[in-house]
């Protein structure tokens, strides 16, 4: 959560043995552990009412279905897609089951040049 690494921990106990002294130190250790404790305890609390507010507004089973949907639509697409690259390439026509007529395509009209000038 915060990113602290062992290196800050140390310094911080060793801050806070100069601050506050031998004596003192383990007490305050317990209760700063009490404190994170408490806090820890308050955010699962708020992290398991959450969860039950969307378990009561039925978002879980919304969100699945949407991606029931997404996924029945996904699939089918692809298999029609499939299906109909499979005809092509083997050059049938989709609803005739029939290869398709091919026009002759006329010649492109060649580009006229003009006369070479005469050499004298």
């Amino acid at each position: 959560m915060f990113d602290i690494g062992w290196l800050e921990l140390i310094v911080i106990g060793i801050v806070a043995l100069i601050v506050v002294g031998p004596k003192d130190l383990p007490g305050m250790f317990r209760t700063v552990g009490r404190f994170m404790g408490k806090a820890r305890g308050m955010a699962r609390e708020f992290q398991r009412s959450m969860e039950e507010a969307a378990d009561e507004a039925g978002l879980k089973e919304a969100a699945s279905g949407l991606k029931d949907i997404d996924n029945i639509g996904l699939n089918s697409a692809t298999k029609s897609a499939k299906t109909y690259a499979k005809n092509f390439a083997m050059g049938e026509d989709e609803k005739t089951d029939t290869p398709p007529k091919t026009e002759a395509k006329p010649d492109a009209p060649k580009a006229e040049t003009a006369p070479e000038p005469e050499k004298t």
